[in-house]
Formats: C-alpha cells, sequence, structure tokens
C-alpha cells in the first residue's frame, strides 16, 4: 500500500469510512518496519491527532489485519506486535531489547516449498528466532 489514495480504497471497499485517524494509523502501521504494538501505534498517531483513541488504533489494525495487509505477532510475553511486511520471511527477536528483524532467506521459501510438495495449502509462514541482537551484545559485553 503505497499511497493514502490506496488506503482510502481499501477501507472504503470493506465498508468502513476513511476517516483522517483511520488513514494516519494505517499509514504508520503499514510503513513501519519497527513492527509496532497498538500502543506505539497509539503514541505515534497521537502526536498529530490528539483525539485518537486507542481502540480506534486496535480496530483499525484489525481491519488491516482482516484484509491481509498486516499479520499480527503474538508472543508469549508482553504485547502483540504488528509486520506489514507480507513476503515469506524469518523473524530475529531480541530477548533483551525487544527489537525484531525481518530477515529475508531462502529458508521461508524452502518451507513454502516443501509444503507445495506435500500439496498443501499454506495460509501463513511465520519463523521466529530468539537471541540477543548485535547492539545488546555489545552493550553487555556478550
Amino acid at each position: 500500500m503505497d499511497s493514502d489514495g490506496s488506503i482510502i480504497k481499501a477501507l472504503r471497499t470493506k465498508g468502513y469510512r476513511a476517516t483522517a485517524q483511520r488513514i494516519a494509523i494505517s499509514r504508520y502501521a503499514l510503513t513501519s518496519r519497527a513492527h509496532p504494538s497498538a500502543r506505539q501505534v497509539y503514541d505515534e498517531v497521537r502526536s498529530t491527532h490528539p483525539t485518537v483513541s486507542l481502540a480506534t488504533v486496535y480496530k483499525t489494525l484489525q481491519v488491516l489485519r482482516e484484509m491481509g495487509l498486516l499479520q499480527e505477532l503474538n508472543f508469549p510475553e508482553g504485547e502483540a506486535r504488528f509486520d506489514s511486511y507480507m513476503r515469506p520471511h524469518l523473524h530475529l527477536i531480541c530477548r533483551r531489547c525487544g527489537k525484531i528483524i525481518d530477515v529475508e532467506d531462502q529458508a521461508a521459501q524452502d518451507l513454502l516449498n516443501v509444503a507445495s510438495r506435500a500439496r498443501f495449502t499454506v495460509t501463513g509462514l511465520r519463523v521466529d528466532m530468539y537471541g540477543v541482537c548485535q547492539k545488546c551484545a555489545r552493550r553487555n559485553g556478550s
């Protein structure tokens, strides 16, 4: 989704009003590579739309997820995060700072090929690897 016009059209196609708040929420969520939580989206959008509610953020993120524009990343600890990068990829997740790094790798495509050979229709793929990012390792001398 590369423009506000595309966001407006997508929202209207699904029967939602394309308010300035929803457009701002969508724009941030669809362009951020930081895998923001709903709270982070709220904090960012609130700087330009002070009357936005957290409920509007949650609802808009769920609409974007239902439309296949975002995937929701739920973790056992912490808030759900949202990822707009929809191509097959891996996530490297730092256990210290919580940063999520997207990695495009042949391994993700290989997994899809295995499923295809088994005549299995994949509706989603998520591979998470946990560890310590380079920045945290340097900071803590690990």
